[in-house]
């Protein structure tokens, strides 16, 4: 049999989401020969197109985490590169609403952790001054988080991929990763379906969904990746809300909130249960559980709600002895094999933090 044609790239990156085209965009700055692979015909095609596109603040993280830090950076960075670029967006702030006394502490905690985050300009407003942010609202306490904001995700991904093609790097769709074997200081990929091989000193793995599976190839990590479904449901009865309205948090999301599109329209979600097939049919299963998430802050009939989308996140499995965080960490050195795994919520708000943080683990 025929050996395939062995191409030479200075760094691959695997996965073609938010996460990996900012890498793509950052790192090609530094290196000539920079090749971008995704399985998918276009970026962007699971948990970086199906989110509540909303600009995080940073505040729920564990201080010093590694979500913390990157949110709370990417928070400002991908203001600013939303404004040189003329991306549109809104920096409309939310709410994180009490509805009953024994909320209240957990808003006073969240109040806390957010200082200690650097998240800028959040306090704790009353009844009266919720009211004057959002009147349609029932809360007996706030949270204020001005930082917060949503944005045209598309947009950012079209304008990350147009500026790392025009600093040479090489965006190939339609182009799945079948195998990875080290060989002395490089690694060879195998593509599923193409006619060549590559090779390389520096693999990322920025695949999301699938980034336990690509390091598994590479023969690098336990790594157990739950899948963590979530719809969305719309409304027509509120439009041209001012601000996003959120619950406090619960273990394993950040709760059904309201999702404001840059179209006035309103949505929301998502809800939080765990799937073991990539399947994006809406289940209305759950619309009694929406409907009574929303009417504690909103008043929101039941036939009011209609089916909007879902989508799915990348949960990294969890450990008893400390809280997940990302995992983002050079497990190879000399060939690089750089991974990031569990890249769930905030990631999209961190994709420009997250690429600097690789640049970095590259210089090292």
């Amino acid at each position: 049999m025929e050996e395939k044609e062995l191409l030479e790239f200075d760094v691959i990156i695997v996965g073609a989401g938010v996460i990996g085209l900012a890498i793509a965009e950052r790192v090609s700055r530094r290196f000539d020969n920079v090749l971008l692979v995704e399985k998918e015909s276009a970026f962007g095609q699971h948990t970086s197109s199906r989110n509540s596109e909303i600009i995080h603040s940073g505040i729920y993280y564990q201080t010093g985490s590694l979500k913390a830090k990157l949110c709370v950076k990417g928070n400002s960075m991908l203001y600013d590169f939303m404004c040189k670029h003329d991306i549109d967006h809104r920096m409309c702030g939310k709410l994180i609403v009490a509805t009953e006394e024994e909320e209240i502490g957990e808003l006073e905690s969240l109040l806390q952790n957010g200082k200690r985050n650097g998240v800028k300009g959040i306090e704790l407003i009353s009844t009266e001054e919720i009211k004057k942010k959002q009147p349609e609202i029932k809360a007996i306490k706030a949270l204020w988080v001005p930082s917060t904001g949503i944005m045209d995700t598309h947009g950012i991904m079209m304008k990350l991929e147009q500026l790392a093609e025009e600093n040479g790097a090489t965006i190939s769709y339609n182009t799945e990763v079948c195998a990875i074997e080290k060989k002395q200081d490089k690694y060879q990929i195998r593509l599923l379906d193409q006619d060549y091989r590559v090779q390389t000193p520096v693999v990322i793995n920025s695949t999301g969904l699938w980034s336990a599976d690509v390091s598994n190839m590479a023969d690098i990590g336990e790594y157990k990746i739950q899948w963590c479904k979530g719809e969305y449901y719309k409304t027509n009865k509120y439009k041209d809300m001012s601000c996003l309205v959120y619950p406090v948090p619960n273990s394993i999301s950040l709760g059904i909130h309201t999702v404001i599109g840059l179209d006035g329209n309103l949505s929301f979600g998502p809800n939080a249960y765990y799937v073991d097939e990539l399947n994006y049919n809406f289940d209305a299963s759950h619309k009694k559980q929406f409907h009574e998430a929303i009417s504690r802050y909103l008043d929101v009939e039941y036939d009011d709600l209609q089916k909007n989308t879902s989508g799915i996140r990348p949960k990294l499995q969890k450990t008893l002895d400390k809280p997940v965080d990302y995992v983002i960490l050079k497990e190879r050195n000399k060939p690089d094999f750089i991974n990031l795994v569990g890249i769930e919520s905030p990631g999209f708000t961190c994709c420009l933090s997250i690429a600097n943080f690789i640049e970095d683990l590259l210089e090292e």
